[in-house]
Formats: structure tokens, C-alpha cells, sequence
């Protein structure tokens, strides 16, 4: 059976366009909880948070209402970090975690992250089962009036989860005379982040940290990291940190506002982990890692393997391989000692704690030197664009116009209409060129 419903991260669309709306969030819900309700051995408990966006004021219910008229007990928590609530389903020992988000996207789009009870991404094994009750009919899943599951709402989500983030770190570790400029993107972590930093005794400048449901990831976040370089700069702080809007990706700059991407947050970790003894097999990253990280790994004698572009394939490959570190350029990374999924407060714990004797983020986020790498989205109304003969040619030729001087990637994005392409060489009339052809092909 192919999946209808189900994305390589979840449930994603656009609301009130067709997509994604109370109605599909209903039947999804109800048939969730008839599978999991089934499943006798387990709680038959299901926990639910969210980002900032405004239709999650009228999704959530919606999914509320299908779980409990199928007869699941329910705990929501408010806006909490993704990673927050693959922690808190693992720890409740919830038979099912939902996290109501599109992460970086804009306001107007939203879905769902699932998360199992080991806190991993829901298998596909179990989403194509929730996807063949959705398809059936609705009355037949709901449970008596004496039966319904009944809800209840926490507001102590944060603070649960901040604790555990901290547990993973020594109880004498301070971030005292650290000053750091975070940008919260008016999302999830717009409460918790602020109060992780500030807790460890560091000087916070905060921004992106006022939601009004409509503002998350607009010109703020990890895609927008001119904010934090600019403000790292006018406050002269450490460094900046950057989420996006579910907060499981970060993206930094360093003590002079030069930015510092997910590959050398990597590069640092996966060297750093090596001398410390805690890494295992080695590092993936995905097919849109830098070259000169490739490169770096192998100095270090570390392997490296490079899985599908999506924090699920990398999981995936980590899986695979026992390996327990991996993540992708964009900032989403997965830091497999503590967590199942990427946390950008997790990981920017890391980085600060190897900065916390007065290192400087140039000299330690600074580990390679990059292949100059460009990167063009292209809006498209259909992304099957890309198996368009012409398009298929085009490709074809910049390959063979940059083979053994870099590489092409063309691919359609997961999240958003859009074909992203990407070229990487040192030769930058050889760069622009290969644009040139690929995007007039694509247009």
C-alpha cells in the first residue's frame, strides 16, 4: 500500500487549502488512537504539543477530539520543542507523541511529527496501519459515551524538559561571563531556550521570542541567521544561536558574526567525540554536505557515509550503522548519545560546553575549510519537474560539464514546492554556469 497521508516527516501541508484541516486532523487522531487503543498491552496514552502557529489553536482540538472518541487518555503541554516531546513520549512511556508543527516553514503551513513510545520517529509499519483505518469508515471507530478518553492539559512541559537536557551535562556546568545572542524564531522554543541559557548564568540577548501566531520564522530563525550575526556583533557576545521554528535544527556565528553551519557544528562534535572516546562508528551526514567535509573526515580518520537529504533518512543511516552521531548543513542534527531526533538546544549545549574555559567559537567551530557550495530553490507548481526529459538532459550536461571539479545535485524539496539545486567546485565561472543551465531548464 503507498502511503497517502504520511511525508518522510510526518503529515505536512498547507492549511485551509485542501491540505491539511480540522476534519483530516479529526480522522487522523480517531484512527491513531483505534490502533493504539488495540495495541492492550501498552498505556494508551498519547501526548501532544506544538509550535507557535495559530491553526495549531484549532488543529490541536481536533486531534484531541478524535483520540479521546476513540478512547485514548490525552496530555497536552502548549508549545514545547520537538525534541521535548519525543523526551516526554519516552519518558511518560506514551504509547504515541505528536508534535503539531512544519518546523521551519511559514506560518500558513502545518503538520505533524509522530513519535513512538522509544521516543523515535513512528515507523512506516505503523503509520500505513493508522493510514488503512483512516480510510475506513469513521462511525465504526468510535468508542461508547462511558468509554471516551478524557484529556488533561500540563504546564510543565518546559521545565520536564529542560531537566533532562541538563542531566546529560555535569551539575557544576556554568555558563557564567558567557554572553550569547539567541534567536528563538517565534517558535517552540521561545520559553524554553531563554531559560536554559539564562539558568546556567549566561548573559542572554533574546530575540525572535515574542509569537503572536502569525510571526514564526518570518525574517528570524536558523534561516534567517543575519540576525544573530548582526546582534552578536553590536552586543559583543560569544556567540549567536539560532533555532528554527519546532526547534530541532540550529545554526550559529561565531564571537566576529561569521556564520557557522550544521557541517561544522558536525565537524567539531564528530573530532571532539573521537578524542573523547564516545563516538561510535562514525559520522553520517546527507548528500548535501559539503565536500570539505568529506575531506575533513578523512584526515581525522573518521568514516563518513552520506544518507538521503531529511533528518528521517539520517536517522535511518545511524540506525543502520550504529553510528551515533549525524545531521545535515541546514542545522538539524543528531546527537544519538542523548536524543532521537535533533534538538537545536541540545546541540548548541554541546558546542558551549567544549567553549565554557574561554575558547573562542573561531577557533573551535572553524574545523575545515569548505568547497564554495550554492544553493538555489526554485518555486514550481509540480515538483515531477525534475523527470522532465529536458530537465533530465540539463542535469545530465552539468554533470558532465563539472565531472572531477565538484558536484550537481537536483532534487525536490520534502517540505515545500520547490526543486532545490546545488552546485559545489572552486572553478565559480564553472558554478554559475551549471546554475544557469539547471534553473532555466527547471523554470
Amino acid at each position: 500500500m503507498t502511503k497517502k497521508y504520511f511525508g518522510t516527516d510526518g503529515i505536512r501541508g498547507t492549511v485551509n487549502v485542501g491540505n491539511i484541516d480540522g476534519e483530516k486532523f479529526f480522522k487522523f487522531g480517531l484512527a491513531a488512537g483505534t490502533y493504539f487503543k488495540n495495541q492492550k498491552k501498552i498505556k494508551q496514552l498519547a501526548i501532544i504539543a506544538k509550535d507557535t502557529r495559530l491553526s495549531g489553536y484549532t488543529l490541536e482540538p481536533a486531534i484531541v477530539s478524535g483520540l479521546a472518541s476513540a478512547g485514548m487518555q490525552v496530555i497536552t503541554f502548549g508549545p514545547l520543542p520537538t525534541n521535548g516531546l519525543a523526551m516526554l513520549t519516552k519518558k511518560m512511556k506514551a504509547n504515541l507523541g505528536i508534535m503539531i508543527t512544519a518546523s521551519h516553514n511559514p506560518f500558513y503551513d502545518n503538520g505533524l511529527k509522530l513519535f513512538g513510545p522509544d521516543g523515535m520517529k513512528l515507523s512506516d509499519s505503523i503509520e500505513k496501519k493508522i493510514e488503512k483505518i483512516i480510510d475506513s469508515k469513521t462511525s465504526i471507530h468510535l468508542t461508547k459515551p462511558t468509554e471516551l478518553g478524557r484529556v488533561k492539559r500540563l504546564e510543565d512541559g518546559n521545565e520536564q524538559y529542560l531537566k533532562i537536557l541538563k542531566s546529560n551535562f555535569p551539575k557544576n556546568f556554568s555558563l557564567k561571563g558567557m554572553k550569547i545572542v539567541l534567536d528563538c524564531a517565534n517558535g517552540a522554543g521561545y520559553k524554553a531556550g531563554p531559560k536554559l541559557f539564562k539558568s546556567l548564568g549566561a548573559k542572554v540577548f533574546v530575540m525572535g521570542a515574542k509569537p503572536n501566531g502569525l510571526n514564526i520564522n518570518l525574517n528570524c530563525g536558523s534561516t534567517h541567521p543575519a540576525k544573530i550575526q548582526s546582534a552578536v556583533k553590536k552586543y559583543k557576545a560569544n556567540i549567536g544561536i539560532s533555532l528554527d521554528g519546532d526547534g530541532d535544527r540550529v545554526i550559529m556565528c561565531d564571537e566576529d558574526g561569521k556564520m557557522i553551519d550544521g557541517d561544522q557544528i558536525i565537524a567539531m562534535l564528530g573530532q571532539r567525540w573521537k578524542r573523547k572516546k564516545i563516538l561510535k562508528g562514525g559520522v553520517i551526514g546527507t548528500l548535501m554536505s559539503n565536500y570539505g567535509l568529506n575531506n575533513f573526515f578523512k584526515t581525522e580518520n573518521i568514516k563518513f557515509l552520506r544518507s538521503n537529504v531529511g533528518d528521517r533518512y539520517v536517522k535511518e543511516t545511524m540506525h543502520k550503522n550504529k553510528f551515533n552521531l549525524g545531521g545535515e548543513q541546514s542545522g538539524h542534527i543528531i546527537l544519538g548519545k542523548f536524543a532521537t531526533t535533533g534538538d537545536g538546544l541540545l546541540v548548541a549545549l554541546e558546542v558551549l560546553f567544549s567553549l565554557r574555559k574561554g575558547y573562542k567559537a573561531s577557533k573551535v567551530l572553524r574545523v575545515f575549510k569548505p568547497i564554495p557550495q550554492k544553493l538555489v530553490n526554485i518555486a514550481v507548481k509540480d515538483k515531477s519537474v525534475i523527470n522532465k526529459n529536458s530537465v533530465k538532459k540539463a542535469i545530465t550536461n552539468a554533470n558532465r560539464m563539472i565531472k572531477n571539479k565538484g558536484r550537481v545535485l537536483v532534487r525536490p524539496s520534502g517540505t515545500e514546492p520547490k526543486v532545490r539545486i546545488m552546485v559545489e567546485t572552486l572553478d565559480k565561472n564553472l558554478m554559475q554556469k551549471c546554475l544557469r543551465l539547471l534553473t532555466k531548464a527547471i523554470k
